[in-house]
């Protein structure tokens, strides 16, 4: 069954932008939101909450409060380690922090999403990988979210 998942990276508490990517995922009607880590503070649950899909979100190096985080999202999605394995649509996936890791984890998933460099990257090879860039817009000056149509593979790159 074909899914349209979203996906955000280092969204660094940058509210306006966070709630411009709920709205934007909210109006492309996704059936799930990834987040390949980089929150970083709780309070930022006030707007992933208006998410109308499932969330899941792995933790990034500037997430320091693990356990408010859970706590403060609990009701939202999932807060989960890095990485996250898991499949979507009878494909594997694997979504992580740690550039480092990538290459290891496309040799062994379908669909490898990553965050942490704050640059767009999407790749085809053993594996589609995807960096969605960054939703804060810090270190680009542009806040890009991603879009997976996991029946076609099509990646489809945002700017908010």
């Amino acid at each position: 069954m074909q899914k349209l998942i979203g996906i955000i990276s280092d969204s660094h508490d940058n509210m306006p932008a966070i709630e411009r990517a709920v709205e934007f995922f909210n109006e492309r009607g996704v059936d799930m939101v990834l987040h390949a880590g980089d929150i970083v503070s709780p309070f930022t649950a006030r707007a992933f909450g208006k998410l109308e899909s499932s969330f899941v979100a792995i933790f990034g190096n500037n997430d320091g409060d693990k356990v408010h985080l859970k706590q403060f999202f609990a009701d939202i999605g999932e807060m989960r380690e890095d990485p996250y394995l898991g499949k979507i649509d009878g494909k594997s996936f694997a979504v992580t922090h740690k550039p480092e890791i990538v290459d290891s984890l496309a040799s062994k998933y379908d669909i490898v999403i990553y965050g942490h460099t704050h640059e767009v990257d999407v790749r085809r090879g053993a594996a589609l990988i995807i960096n969605p860039g960054e939703c804060c817009g810090y270190l680009t000056g542009k806040r890009t979210v991603a879009l997976l149509d996991t029946e076609n593979m099509d990646v489809e790159i945002v700017e908010l």
